[in-house]
């Protein structure tokens, strides 16, 4: 079997798998007494792992340059580091809700490199010049895991304002979690219980008593209390989407870093506020919002969560978006 053909086979096979681990851990919320299909599904994302992997190297020896230089690279690239990201995740978390949000967007993105990109972007091709140096192994390597891990961070904080939809709860301990949480505030009826009541008052008008009551305020009602189990399994998505968020941060400071370094060598300035570049550094800003609000203010729950489900969707524009809808330096070897 010559290498194209096995590239085929191997894109054809990590869809395959990420399809199938997907259905798998979905499957196990739907039953979670049955805990082989979790089992069965962090297998298939490590298979999934491996086969994108094995697809890449296929790619490096047949093209003879780093596998990252076109749309269908850098996808699988993308799909192999949200994998790993999720094993990483995942064994923190011991959940199988992580591998349920994880897995659709890794076998979409296989999916799309390889049913949706025409064969013409899916084969190699000659480097242009700007590509043919060693930075492109450090600055798209670094910046495609940095993507990576934001966005199984931002994941995860999605799933986290989807199980606390409609609940208040309030975390406990540190941004850096303690595993811990804080229960709701008890409603004050309880304590309103234990108050004596007031005093009727009697008015006196001819034969007639008319007996009037002090207008007490009615209390809002109270917000709804999650399960302990909610609770814990919301404490946990909280605390591993910080953790995965502060991993891919410096990740995506380094590769800006190098991007600029890159951009220097190969057309002499640091920076010309490019379409990538600029999104780059907006989702360099809505991270840096989310650790601050976290570190010094203390935020943590549903206000970060918010702010972390926007940079998910600033990433893709930064990743995808640019490169489709506008023209710039960074739009080789793609759609323009």
């Amino acid at each position: 079997m010559d290498l194209v053909a096995l590239q085929g086979w191997l894109d054809n096979a990590s869809f395959a798998a990420l399809l199938a681990t997907m259905l798998l851990y979905w499957c196990g919320l739907a039953f979670p007494k049955l805990p082989l299909l979790t089992t069965l599904g962090t297998a298939g994302m490590a298979v999934g792992n491996l086969t994108i992997g094995a697809l890449l190297v296929a790619r490096w020896v047949e093209g003879g340059y780093f596998p990252m230089s076109n749309l269908y690279e850098s996808l699988f690239a993308l799909a192999w580091g949200i994998t790993a990201m999720h094993l990483v995740a995942e064994r923190m978390s011991q959940s199988p809700l992580v591998g349920a949000v994880t897995a659709p967007i890794a076998m979409a993105i296989t999916a799309f490199a390889t049913l949706s990109l025409p064969s013409n972007m899916q084969g190699s091709e000659p480097l242009v010049p700007a590509l043919k140096s060693n930075w492109l192994m450090m600055h798209v390597s670094v910046m495609l895991l940095s993507y990576a891990a934001l966005l199984v961070g931002a994941l995860l904080a999605i799933a986290f304002l989807i199980v606390t939809l409609g609940q208040a709860i309030e975390l406990k301990g540190s941004s850096v979690g303690t595993g811990s949480f804080r229960d709701v505030k008890r409603h004050r009826a309880t304590q309103s219980a234990a108050e004596p009541q007031p005093q009727l008052q009697d008015i006196i008008f001819g034969n007639t008593v008319v007996i009037e009551k002090p207008q007490v305020a009615q209390a809002s009602p109270p917000p709804m209390k999650l399960a302990p189990q909610r609770l814990t399994l919301a404490d946990t998505l909280d605390n591993i989407s910080y953790r995965m968020i502060g991993l891919g941060f410096p990740l995506l400071t380094i590769g800006i870093i190098a991007g600029a370094v890159w951009a220097n060598e190969a057309w002499g300035s640091y920076w010309s506020w490019d379409p990538k570049e600029t999104w780059a550094l907006i989702t360099w800003l809505v991270f840096a919002a989310y650790l601050h609000a976290r570190i010094t203010k203390g935020w943590q729950g549903r206000k970060p969560a918010i702010l972390a489900a926007t940079g998910f969707a600033v990433v893709w524009v930064c990743y995808l978006g640019v490169n489709i809808l506008g023209k710039g330096l960074h739009s080789y070897g793609w759609f323009f």
